[in-house]
Order: structure tokens, then C-alpha cells, then sequence
């Protein structure tokens, strides 16, 4: 077994257990919907299966000579969405359901689709001007998101209590510099400039969307059930 495939179950590994404690924290809530559990445990388990087929060889193919893991996008394609769905519902956390502003829900999910279809569009062009004209058109669509996640959905959880507006830029902040590291490591790995060994780039890709992934939802679960809590000893 080579040191990538041994990542990848690594990864696998990380991810289960993840999920095995959301599930256990959904077993007593401490007042937070179980929804938010559920798009919790959704994510890394979606997630092992992407790398579960990377961790078999499958899920990549060869394109200009440097390998495409197509299986991470078919990883971010749902992973992220639902990741900016938990943030969303974070800042409106105070807000009824009937009133959420759903328009704006369906412009972060999609501009995030977008930016994850870019992505898997220039991992696949052959030709380098293709290849920068797609992670332009992503980066774009990644500018899209971070002004949504800062903007509206940051007004929204400062209008509802000082509290959550902490809790929320504490994590806004935490997803917000992860994610910056997709790019960069794309930029920089194979599938860009190549000063990152196809290794390194399976570590770093293992690393971070552990911590974007498990870590960011551990924070948002224990703030959330924090949050209820103390509204419980207040009441």
C-alpha cells in the first residue's frame, strides 16, 4: 500500500469517527435542532465514500500527464453546500424557519456549485489556457460565496444577538481561511504550477477538508449547544 492510499484511509477513518460523534451528540441535543445533526453527519460520511473509491483506485483519470482525482469533486460538490447550509443556519439560528430568506440560501449553494464544476472543469482541460480560464471562472465564484458568508449572513447573525454574531464570526473566520487553502493547493499541486508533489498535495487534502469538514462542525455543534444551554439557565 503506497503512502497515498494509506491517507486516504486515513482520511476514511477520520471521517466515521466523526460522524459516530455527531451522531452521539444528536442522541442529546441540549436543544439544537436535529437537523443540524443531521447535515453534521451527512457531510463526512459523503465525504468517505469520495475517498473510499480513491483509497480502491478508483475515481481518477490522467489528463495532460498529471492525474485528476475526480472523486474530490464529486466529494465538494455536496460536502460544500451543506457545509455553507450548517453556516447559514448558524446566523439564522434565531430566525423562524418560515421567514429564512431562501433566496439567498439558493444563491450560496449555487454559487458553490459553481465554483466546485469550475474546479473539476479545469482539473480536466489539457490545455493550460483552458485550464487558468476555468479557475478564474471558480475563484470568481468562490469571491461570490466568501461576500455572501461576510455580508448578508454576517448582518443577519449581528441583527439577531451579540452572542451569536461571535459565535458566528469566530466561525465564518475558521471556514473562511480553510477554504482559501482549496485554491491554493490546487494552484500550486499538479494540476497547476507543480511545486507540490502529488504526495504532499494528497496530505494537504486530507488535512484540510478533515478540519473544514469534522473540525468546523464540531465548533458549530458545541457553540450551538452552548448557546442553548445558556439560554436555558438564563430563562
Amino acid at each position: 500500500m503506497d503512502i497515498q492510499t494509506t491517507l486516504h484511509w486515513l482520511y476514511i477513518g477520520l471521517m466515521v469517527g466523526g460522524a459516530l460523534l455527531f451522531w452521539s451528540w444528536s442522541r442529546d441535543p441540549k436543544g439544537v435542532p436535529q437537523y443540524e445533526y443531521s447535515i453534521a453527519m451527512m457531510i463526512p460520511i459523503w465525504s468517505a465514500l469520495a475517498y473510499l473509491a480513491m483509497a480502491m483506485g478508483q475515481g481518477k483519470t490522467e489528463v495532460a500527464g498529471q492525474v485528476t482525482h475526480y472523486a474530490r469533486y464529486v466529494d465538494w460538490v455536496v460536502t460544500t453546500p451543506l457545509l455553507l447550509l450548517s453556516l447559514a443556519f448558524t446566523a439564522m439560528y434565531y430566525v423562524p424557519k418560515e421567514q429564512r430568506d431562501t433566496t439567498l440560501l439558493a444563491s450560496l449553494a449555487g454559487a458553490d456549485v459553481v465554483m466546485i464544476v469550475c474546479g473539476l472543469l479545469a482539473d480536466l482541460s489539457e490545455s493550460s489556457t483552458a485550464r487558468l480560464t476555468w479557475f478564474l471562472c471558480g475563484v470568481g465564484a468562490f469571491f461570490a460565496v466568501i461576500y455572501l458568508i461576510w455580508g448578508p449572513l454576517r448582518r443577519i447573525a449581528t441583527e439577531s444577538s451579540p452572542e451569536l454574531a461571535a459565535g458566528y464570526n469566530k466561525l465564518v473566520l475558521f471556514l473562511s481561511v480553510l477554504w482559501v487553502c482549496y485554491p491554493t493547493i490546487w494552484a500550486l499541486g499538479p494540476s497547476g504550477t507543480g511545486l507540490l508533489s502529488q504526495t504532499l498535495e494528497t496530505a494537504l487534502f486530507v488535512a484540510v477538508p478533515f478540519l473544514s469538514k469534522v473540525g468546523f462542525s464540531i465548533l458549530d455543534l458545541q457553540f450551538l449547544r452552548g448557546l442553548d444551554q445558556r439560554r436555558t439557565v438564563l430563562a
